[in-house]
C-alpha cells in the first residue's frame, strides 16, 4: 500500500482529520486495515462495517478490534447480521458520525431510512461504487441530497485501476481457486464490457476461452467489437456457455429463465454488483437442490440432473474467492482518503447538496504517489511547452472533457434529464426509421 504509506508521511504532522468520526461500509481486508489505520494517523476516529456478507477477513477484522477499533464484521452474515452490523456502527448515542465511507450505498440508505437527523452532523459522503453513486445521483436530481458527496467510483485512479486492471487479475484467480478449472478452449460469455467487463474479457481472452460479450450501450458494444470479441443477446449463447460473468451493475441480468437453459456444468459468478444481478433468490425452491462443494462453491441441480456451479452465491466473486491486490487496492484507498479530507476541509460553500467528482488534481496526485513502486521518472514540460498547451508545469494535464475512460462530470448532472430526454427520441427515431 505504498502510495497511503506516503500519504501519512506527507501528512501525518498536519492531521488534516482531526475532528473527523468516519463510519464505513466497505469490504473489511487487510488493506482497509491499512486504510482504516491512515484515516486514524491523520485524526479521525472510525466505526466500520462491512459491505458484503462474504468478503470480511475474519483475521483482519479480529486485529483492528484488538487494535482499538470498532469493527461490526464477520465472514458469512446472514441478511439480518449485515444490517446489524452497519445498525451497530451510527445508533451509538455518544458517537455520532460526520463522514461517511460507502460502498454500495447501504450505509447511507440506512441512515437516510433509520436516522435521518443524523445528516444535520453529517459534512459529506463518499461513495466508490457504481451502485451507491448511482443512488446519490438519483437522491440528488429529486432534491433528496442533503450533504455533498464525491463520487470516486468514476474517478479515473479508481475506474481505470481498480475496475479494470484489479478485474483482470483477480477474475482468474477468484475462478482458479473456487473451481480448478483450465480455461483455455472455454466458452465465456461477458454481461456488459465497462472497465469491469473489459477487464474480465482481456483475462480470459488471454487464457484461450472463446469470450462474447453481451451490452446494452451501443458504445462500449463498439469497443467489444473493436477489441475482438463477438458481441451477443445473452439468449443466442446461454445454452453452449460454459461460464457466465455478470459485470453491469444492474439486477436481474441473468435471470432464471437464463439459469433453466444453461448446460450441465455451467459456471455462473458475479463481478457486478453485489448481489443482484444473478436471480439467486429464483433457486431457492423446493424442486432444486442446493449442495456445497467447499466455501463459496455450490452446485444447484435440477430435477433431470442438471447442475450448474455457482460462485460466491451470487455475490462479488474476487472479494469473496480470491484476494484482491493490494497495490491496485492502494489507488482507491488513497482515492478515499484523499475525498474524504477534501469534503472534510472544505471551506463552506465549495460543496453543494450535489454529487462531484474527486478534483483532477487529486487524481494526478494518487497517480504520482504509485509511480515510485515502478521506478518510474515523469517527463516535464518546459515553460514553452507549458504555455504552448495552455497548462500549468504542476497540472492538471487534462481538460475537464478529456476521457480516459466512462466517467462523468459534475457538469453532466444538471443536464442528464435532458440529455436522455434528447437520446430517447434519438434512438426511437433511428428505430423506426430502420423499419420503414
Amino acid at each position: 500500500m505504498p502510495a497511503l504509506m506516503a500519504l501519512r508521511n506527507r501528512s501525518g504532522g498536519e492531521k488534516p482529520l482531526v475532528g473527523a468520526k468516519v463510519v464505513g461500509c466497505t469490504h473489511i481486508t487487510a488493506q482497509t486495515a491499512v486504510l482504516m489505520e491512515t484515516l486514524s494517523a491523520l485524526g479521525a476516529q472510525c466505526r466500520w462495517a462491512a459491505c458484503n456478507i462474504y468478503s470480511t477477513q475474519n483475521a483482519v477484522a479480529a486485529a483492528l478490534a484488538e487494535g482499538g477499533f470498532s469493527v461490526f464484521a464477520w465472514k458469512g452474515e446472514s441478511e439480518d447480521d449485515f444490517w446489524w452490523c452497519i445498525d451497530r456502527c451510527v445508533s451509538l448515542e455518544a458517537w455520532q458520525p460526520n463522514m461517511i465511507l460507502d460502498d454500495g450505498g447501504d450505509l447511507t440508505h440506512w441512515i437516510f431510512k433509520k436516522y435521518p437527523n443524523m445528516f444535520k452532523m453529517i459534512k459529506g459522503i463518499v461513495e466508490e461504487s457504481v451502485t451507491g453513486v448511482h443512488r446519490l445521483y438519483q437522491l440528488s436530481k429529486a432534491g433528496r441530497l442533503c450533504v455533498p458527496a464525491m463520487n470516486v467510483n468514476d474517478s479515473i485512479t479508481k475506474q481505470k485501476f481498480d475496475n479494470l486492471y484489479c478485474c483482470r487479475e483477480s477474475i482468474l484467480d477468484g475462478l482458479k481457486r473456487s473451481t480448478d478449472v483450465m480455461f483455455g478452449g472455454k466458452q465465456v460469455v461477458v454481461c456488459g464490457y465497462g472497465e469491469v467487463g473489459k477487464g474480465c474479457s482481456a483475462a480470459l481472452k488471454a487464457m484461450g476461452s472463446v469470450v462474447y460479450v453481451t451490452e446494452v450501450d451501443p458504445i462500449c458494444a463498439l469497443q467489444a467489437c473493436m477489441d475482438g470479441f463477438r458481441l451477443v443477446k445473452l439468449n443466442e449463447v446461454i445454452r453452449q456457455v460454459d461460464l457466465v460473468i455478470t459485470c453491469t451493475g444492474n439486477k436481474n441480468v441473468v435471470a432464471r429463465e437464463y439459469l433453466d437453459r444453461m448446460k450441465n456444468g455451467c459456471i455462473v459468478c458475479n463481478m457486478g454488483h453485489s448481489n443482484t444481478e444473478i436471480d439467486v433468490v429464483s433457486l431457492r425452491t423446493p424442486e432444486l437442490t442446493w449442495e456445497k462443494v467447499r466455501s463459496q462453491v455450490d452446485h444447484v441441480i435440477w430435477p433431470d440432473g442438471k447442475r450448474i456451479i455457482l460462485l460466491a452465491e451470487g455475490r462479488l466473486l474476487n472479494l469473496s474467492c480470491s484476494t484482491v491486490h493490494p497495490f491496485v487496492l492502494s489507488i482507491t484507498a488513497t482515492t478515499q482518503a484523499l475525498a474524504l479530507i477534501e469534503i472534510y476541509n472544505a471551506p463552506e460553500g465549495r460543496y453543494k447538496q450535489d454529487v462531484y467528482l474527486l478534483p483532477k488534481k487529486m487524481d494526478e496526485f494518487v497517480a504520482s504517489l504509485h509511480l515510485p513502486t515502478f521506478d518510474a521518472h515523469l517527463t516535464e514540460l518546459t515553460d514553452e511547452q507549458g504555455k504552448y498547451l495552455g497548462l500549468s508545469k504542476t497540472g492538471p494535464f487534462k481538460p475537464n472533457y478529456y476521457r480516459w475512460g466512462n466517467s462523468h462530470t459534475h457538469t453532466l448532472t444538471s443536464a442528464f434529464a435532458y440529455s436522455h430526454a434528447y437520446n430517447t427520441h434519438i434512438h426511437t427515431k433511428i428505430r423506426n426509421e430502420h423499419k420503414q
